[in-house]
């Protein structure tokens, strides 16, 4: 794999957490644009009567709103990023004299490579895993399993622990967390609206059908209700714009940087197998949150959706990170 020095790293992750800022809203307010274009053409008698210039309208008075309150909750999820992961991975603060181990593996891997402290947090579980998190200085944070640290040596953990610091350090962690939030408001917004559109189907439509007054409501709550879906489509799609975003390499730089940090690429690759072997956190039920961990944390299954998963995983298969290790 062709060298990549941190700087160039540093400046490819802020160049796509700038593109992902921008292509979110962008994606979003053609969406809003599109539900509106076909409510305004389902309303008028004759086609001939739409007028492109009353969707145009409509979309310039609800796009101030729209970008507002995303705009707010974006802000809010950034600023609480430390949090929000913490409560999907079920991760708490690791006190020092809880285990000194741990701390002092940090404090010497983050002074051999001239990095802050972050902070440390642990997760109770006999299963084995890490990760990295955070957007600045104040809301780094590296976090590993009860089980990790029982079951790996010094040195595997230290291989473990540089390459979660090697993530901060290469801005992994910031493009992440954008990406997690981006795909968190659209998720949720695609399911209010194919919820609403659905109650208003049930419960609307069905006095709607009823009444000779109004044949066409039925009708006209099933085409909303297929604007929803098309709408979740391009939510889901995405989704794998953000995993195409996130390129598998940073996978394997951050192993190439945690082996130099702790000088011994055999041992973090001793650690991945011990890892791969039970990586599983059944706490963990959130794909965005999933890509954090140092390997996968849900069980792999057969099926077209795991395939779908995997194929568009932003984490390389482990044989083929442990094969690269051992080329060092």
């Amino acid at each position: 794999m062709k060298y990549v020095g941190l700087y160039t790293q540093q400046v490819r992750n802020n160049t796509k957490s700038i593109l992902l800022l921008v292509e979110f809203p962008l994606i979003l307010l053609g969406m809003v644009f599109l539900f509106i274009a076909v409510m305004q053409y389902l309303s008028v008698s004759n086609p001939v009567y739409f007028d492109w210039n009353d969707v145009v309208g409509t979309f310039l008075t609800v796009m101030p709103f729209v970008v507002g309150v995303v705009l707010i909750w974006f802000m809010i999820a950034y600023w609480s990023n430390t949090a929000m992961v913490r409560r999907a991975t079920g991760a708490r603060p690791l006190e020092r004299r809880e285990n000194p181990r741990v701390y002092n593996i940090v404090e010497n891997l983050c002074m051999t490579c001239g990095m802050n402290m972050p902070k440390v947090n642990v997760i109770d579980t006999p299963e084995l895993n890490a990760y990295a998190s955070g957007v600045d200085e104040g809301s780094y944070t590296v976090t590993v399993t009860t089980g990790i640290c029982d079951r790996l040596t010094d040195a595997e953990l230290a291989g473990v622990i540089g390459h979660e610091l090697t993530h901060i350090r290469n801005r992994d962690t910031r493009l992440l967390i954008v990406s997690i939030i981006f795909v968190g408001i659209m998720s949720t917004l695609m399911s209010l609206t194919l919820r609403l559109v659905w109650n208003t189907f049930i419960y609307g439509g069905g006095r709607s059908r009823r009444s000779s007054n109004d044949k066409g409501g039925g009708v006209s709550m099933l085409v909303a209700l297929l604007v929803a879906a098309v709408m979740a489509a391009i939510g889901y799609f995405f989704t794998l714009l953000t995993r195409f975003a996130i390129s598998r390499k940073r996978e394997y730089m951050a192993d190439a940087g945690g082996a130099e940090l702790c000088g011994d690429p055999l041992a973090l690759a001793s650690a991945l197998r011990k890892i791969s072997a039970d990586p599983a956190l059944a706490d963990v039920e959130q794909q965005d949150v999933a890509q954090l961990f140092i390997i996968h944390p849900q069980k792999l299954t057969s099926g077209v959706m795991d395939f779908m998963n995997g194929l568009f995983s932003t984490h390389p298969s482990t044989e083929s990170r442990i094969a690269y290790l051992e080329q060092f």
